[in-house]
């Protein structure tokens, strides 16, 4: 869309002043609209960042000014002439297609009077329209309504099918595998509780493995819940539970199913200020998790082995208003050109291991729980993934001292 209108502008104007001359064509109009064309093609948020509440408000101000606006404003400067009551007509079906129906019913309603203020303020002195014709062309034009409306909620009733029965597949999926997760969860306690009650066995070894089988089953079924999240998409609960930051990473960290020692004593936990935010407490730790699992496995991509501090998790308060977790680790980095995509669905810095679906999950919650999410990284020298948090509303008014401490999974560093 913005570079249709980055080029559709001129291009326009051109043919209504040389080739099918029209009563009146703006330049300097013209070129603001292209402007604001480019603005949607050139501003990386824009064009390729999540869709933020200020992601949206401005493209659909941008869509409000370039479509029902600027429209209404030429086809009055036009006296209604056929091609720019064919053009609005166009209009009124792109603009309620191309956004959300209640969107685009706000900006006709608002657009068409600052429309049509605008040309009775500055527009240029022209015959009025023709009280027969205007008639004619508002019963087509409110068809054109009525069928916009149509089309937008046949697509909006379309999607919404589909996404059920994606929903309605992953629970059949879900239900399938908990089934063998449930057996291997048994067969994890029995081994636990045969390594306890016989004695010939060497206990220790016996009841780690049973412990990992343990955490691989509580991974799984962590996994199938993110994976059932993200297909609901616009179902997320309300962030309503109060959580600890650094409860929240202890608890995480205690049950992330590491392969190995090495990868559990690599990280340390650094709470130099803890704070309380409210979001979904399950769901924020699946966040954690997914960070951890990113961080661990740009971590072995490395020649050699990582050892302690090469993955850092450090929980501060920068100001009074906002707590942050930073995930902070020595890998392999980003490449640019991803950094501004990462958050977006099936995009991957791992594309040999990696479906793109979690950390788009994990903008998605952190932005339920009222946080930010970002990511800073210089490929060989490692990422790091800041999520800033709005403190819980008690925490805000009564404050907190300062928690100096250093932790590495409970033990200090």
């Amino acid at each position: 869309m913005g570079v249709t209108t980055a080029v559709g502008h001129p291009l326009f104007h051109l043919l209504w002043t040389h080739w099918a001359p029209q009563p009146y064509d703006d330049f300097w109009g013209r070129v603001a609209m292209s402007l604001l064309g480019l603005v949607l093609v050139l501003t990386p948020a824009l064009s390729n960042g999540p869709s933020t509440r200020g992601v949206t408000v401005t493209t659909s101000l941008i869509f409000w000014i370039t479509l029902p606006v600027y429209f209404t404003w030429m086809y009055l400067c036009n006296s209604g002439s056929p091609v720019w009551f064919a053009s609005a007509a166009a209009m009124v079906l792109i603009y309620l297609n191309l956004t959300d129906w209640r969107l685009a019913s706000l900006g006709l309603l608002t657009g068409v009077p600052v429309g049509g203020l605008l040309f009775y303020a500055w527009g240029p002195d022209v015959a009025p329209l023709a009280e027969e014709a205007t008639k004619a062309q508002a019963v087509v034009l409110s068809f054109c309504v009525v069928s916009g409306f149509m089309l937008g909620t046949s697509s909006v009733n379309l999607r919404r099918e589909q996404l059920k029965q994606a929903v309605d597949t992953m629970g059949i999926m879900a239900h399938e595998l908990r089934t063998p997760l449930a057996t291997m969860n048994l067969l994890g306690e029995a081994i636990r509780q045969e390594a306890r009650r016989d004695g010939t066995l060497r206990k220790e070894p016996v009841e780690q493995h049973a412990l990992r089988l343990l955490a691989l089953v509580r991974n799984m079924h962590r996994q199938i819940d993110t994976q059932i999240t993200n297909a609901r998409l616009l179902r997320l609960p309300p962030a309503a539970e109060r959580v600890s930051a650094a409860g929240l990473l202890r608890e995480t960290l205690a049950e992330h199913p590491f392969r190995h020692e090495t990868e559990r004593n690599c990280i340390e936990l650094h709470v130099h200020r803890d704070f309380e935010f409210e979001t979904v407490r399950s769901l924020f730790g699946q966040v954690i998790d997914n960070l951890l699992r990113n961080a661990l496995r740009a971590l072995s991509s490395l020649p050699g082995q990582v050892g302690p501090g090469d993955l850092q998790l450090v929980i501060d308060q920068p100001t009074a208003r906002w707590g942050r977790i930073r995930v902070i680790d020595r890998g392999t980095g980003i490449a640019p050109h991803l950094q501004a995509r990462l958050f977006q669905p099936f995009v991957s810095s791992h594309q040999s291991s990696g479906h793109g679906l979690g950390l788009a999950f994990c903008l998605r919650m952190v932005q339920r729980s009222g946080g930010r999410l970002s990511v800073e990284s210089t490929p060989g020298q490692g990422a790091t993934f800041i999520i800033e948090l709005p403190l819980a509303p008690q925490i805000r008014k009564s404050g907190r001292g300062v928690q100096a401490t250093a932790m590495a999974l409970g033990k200090s560093t």
